[in-house]
C-alpha cells in the first residue's frame, strides 16, 4: 500500500511539474511575468521567492494538478510600467505558444521516457503461446498452443517483427480499436513451419478492450511446458508418485501440450464435488508412465474445483529487449505517436457511442498501476509514466474551456476573426467546461471505484 502511495505521488509530482515548467519556461522566454509556479491547489505547503520581484514557487496540500499565474490585467490592475509583460499584451503567436507549451512538454516526456525505458531494456516473455481460449477467434483462425508469433501485418504486404509477448498485445489492441484484422506471421517453437494467420478483429464489432473482448480474441498466455515444479509432501500428486520434473503428455487421453491445460483438466476434475481420479501419462527420465491421481475438491468461490497440491508449468522463456540511443529514441517517437492517435481516436468513440465510457480511468486506476509497474522494475515504471504523460497531454489539447486546448480554441476564433471572444461568450463557455469536467471527473471516479468493486 505505501509503495502504490509513493508512486501514486511521484506519478502525478512529477507530471505535473513538467506540464506546468512547460507553460512557465516559454512564458518566460516570451517576456511574460510569471508571479506564481503552483504544483497543487489549497494550502501552501512550501515557499520559495528568491526576491519580491521573482517568481513565487509553492507546493500546496491538494497535490491533484497545478498552475501558472501570469501578470494579465484582466485578473487585477497592472502598473504602467509592468504592461509590457502582461500576458494579455502579447502577440498572438505568443499567447499560443504559451498554452501551447505545458501539452507539448508531457509529449516530450513521454517521448524521454519510453526512449529510457528502450535503453534499460525490459525483461518479457517470449512470443511463444499457450492454446488459445475456447470457441475464440484465436482458435478460428488456426492457432495452436507452442504458436511463436514472429511478425505482424495490417495488409499483408508490409511486415514488422514482434518482440515480445507484450508487443504482440500492444498490436492487438492497437487493431481492436481501429477495427481493423490483424496478420500474424507465426512458426513452432523452433521457429520451423512458418505460416500466417489472420485474426478478424474487424469482425468483433466493438472496441472496447476489457476481459470479456480479450476472452473472445482469445490469445493463449505465454507458454509454460507442462513439467511439474514443486511437489507438496502428503498431497494428491504425492501420494500418485509423481515428481518435480515429470513431463505431462496426456491427462485422461487427453492430449497435453502446455501447462494451462494441465492445470484446466485438474481444475475440472472436481466440479460434480465428488473427487475422481484421472489417468496421467508422464515423462520421467526417458521412460513414459502411467499413474492414477485422484485430486482433492475444494471450493473455489462459489464452484468446486479439484487439487492436487503441485505446480504445473515452467515459467515462460523471458528475453530482454533492449535498443540502442538512436532506435530507441525513434521508436519512442513512434509510440508516443501512435499512442497520442489512439488517445484521441479511443475519445472521438467515446463521445459518439462507439466506445464505452467504462473506459475512462480516475486517480484510483491510475495510482493501482503505479504500484503495479514500481514492483516490476524502473523500466516498467517509466513506460508507464510514458502512457500517463501522453494521456495528460492529449486531454489538455481537447477544445474544452479550463484547458489548454480550450484557450487554444479562443486564439484561434481570435486569429480567424480578428477580435477575441467576448468576455460574455467566455463565462458562459466557462460555466459549460467545468460542467464537462465535473461530469468526467465524476464518472472517471465511478469507473475507479466499479472495477475496486469487481463491478466490471
Amino acid at each position: 500500500m505505501l509503495i502504490t502511495v509513493l508512486a501514486f505521488a511521484l506519478t502525478l509530482g512529477v507530471l505535473i511539474v513538467i506540464h506546468e515548467y512547460g507553460h512557465y519556461r516559454v512564458a518566460v522566454a516570451c517576456g511574460v511575468k510569471v508571479l506564481r509556479f503552483s504544483v497543487g491547489f489549497g494550502r501552501v505547503m512550501w515557499r520559495r521567492q528568491a526576491h519580491a520581484q521573482a517568481t513565487e514557487f509553492v507546493v500546496c496540500a491538494l497535490p491533484l494538478g497545478g498552475y501558472v499565474r501570469m501578470l494579465d490585467e484582466r485578473e487585477g490592475p497592472v502598473a504602467p510600467e509592468q504592461q509590457h509583460a502582461a500576458f494579455n499584451r502579447k502577440k498572438l503567436w505568443q499567447r499560443t505558444a504559451v498554452v501551447g507549451a505545458g501539452p507539448l512538454a508531457n509529449l516530450l516526456l513521454a517521448v524521454l521516457l519510453y526512449a529510457a525505458a528502450n535503453w534499460i531494456g525490459i525483461e518479457e516473455a517470449k512470443a511463444v503461446l499457450g492454446p488459445p481460449v475456447r470457441a475464440s477467434l484465436a482458435e478460428s483462425a488456426g492457432m495452436r498452443a507452442g504458436d511463436w508469433t514472429r511478425a505482424w501485418s495490417a495488409d499483408g504486404l508490409e511486415w514488422r517483427d514482434l518482440n515480445s509477448l507484450g508487443d504482440l498485445r500492444w498490436q492487438v489492441t492497437r487493431a481492436v480499436l481501429r477495427g481493423q484484422a490483424l496478420q500474424l506471421m507465426v512458426s513452432d517453437r523452433e521457429g520451423r513451419a512458418q505460416r500466417r494467420v489472420v485474426l478478424e478483429l474487424d469482425r468483433l464489432g466493438s472496441t472496447e478492450i476489457d476481459a470479456a473482448m480479450m476472452r473472445r480474441i482469445g490469445l493463449g498466455a505465454a507458454f509454460s511446458e507442462p513439467v511439474l515444479g514443486d511437489v507438496k509432501a502428503g498431497g494428491p500428486a504425492a501420494r500418485a508418485g509423481l515428481r518435480a520434473g515429470d513431463r505431462v503428455l496426456a491427462i485422461d487421453d487427453a492430449r497435453v501440450d502446455d501447462a494451462s491445460t494441465v492445470r484446466e483438466l485438474i481444475r475440472a476434475s472436481g466440479s460434480s464435488g465428488i473427487a475422481k481420479a484421472l489417468t496421467w501419462r508422464i515423462e520421467r527420465a526417458g521412460q513414459t508412465l502411467e499413474l492414477e491421481v485422484r485430486p482433492n475438491v475444494v471450493r473455489d468461490g462459489a464452484q468446486n474445483v479439484g487439487r492436487i497440491e503441485a505446480f504445473p508449468g515452467q515459467p515462460p522463456e523471458l528475453l530482454t529487449v533492449r535498443y540502442g540511443v538512436l532506435d530507441g529514441l525513434v521508436r519512442a517517437a513512434n509510440k508516443t505517436w501512435e499512442m497520442s492517435a489512439l488517445t484521441l481516436e479511443m475519445l472521438g468513440k467515446m463521445v459518439i457511442g462507439q466506445a464505452s465510457l467504462k473506459n475512462l480511468s480516475g486517480p484510483i486506476t491510475i495510482a493501482d498501476y503505479a504500484g503495479q509497474s514500481v514492483r516490476l522494475g524502473l523500466a516498467y515504471y517509466l513506460g508507464f509514466l510514458a502512457v500517463v504523460s501522453v494521456s495528460l497531454g492529449v486531454l489538455n489539447l481537447l477544445p474544452l474551456p479550463m484547458l489548454d486546448g480550450g484557450h487554444l480554441m479562443y486564439y484561434l476564433f481570435e486569429a480567424v476573426t480578428g477580435r477575441p471572444v467576448s468576455d460574455l461568450w467566455l463565462e458562459r463557455l466557462q460555466r459549460g467546461g467545468v460542467a464537462i469536467m465535473l461530469m468526467m471527473m465524476s464518472l472517471a471516479l465511478f469507473n475507479d471505484v466499479a472495477r475496486l468493486l469487481g463491478l466490471y
